[in-house]
């Protein structure tokens, strides 16, 4: 079985390139449309690896990230932010709240793959 990987994002086309992208480097993706499920999910299910966008409804990417931070489980998975902000300050505020890097969309699916790969080691490949 390949590495979990949570992907949440509001965007079903995004959504499904993510998860392309990662299967595709022999991970599991399981998505989610919102921090609020994305939440639910991680609770419900162990990943390697999670990432989000900050711009979503119900629950932002930030408060995403504080809440995941919170429990004893996701204290030390890595947290990988994919949105379109940039910005030193929201790099920052991403920092703080305790995502471990960033990737600006859009995304190139090979520097995707490299950057996940640095964080939790290469998928497995069926």
């Amino acid at each position: 079985m390949g590495k979990k990987i949570l992907a949440v994002d509001d965007s079903g086309s995004l959504r499904q390139m993510l998860t392309f992208s990662l299967r595709t480097g022999g991970y599991q993706v399981i998505d989610a449309i919102d921090g609020v499920d994305g939440l639910a999910k991680a609770q419900a299910t162990q990943f390697d690896l999670v990432l989000t966008d900050q711009n979503m409804p119900n629950m932002d990417g930030l408060t995403f990230i504080r809440s995941l931070r919170e429990l004893p489980a996701y204290q030390q998975v890595p947290i990988l932010m994919l949105t379109t902000e940039s910005s030193p300050e929201m790099k920052n505020k991403g920092r703080e709240a305790g995502a471990n890097g960033w990737l600006v969309k859009p995304f190139d699916p090979k520097r995707l793959l490299e950057v996940v790969g640095k964080c939790i080691g290469p998928g497995v490949l069926a």
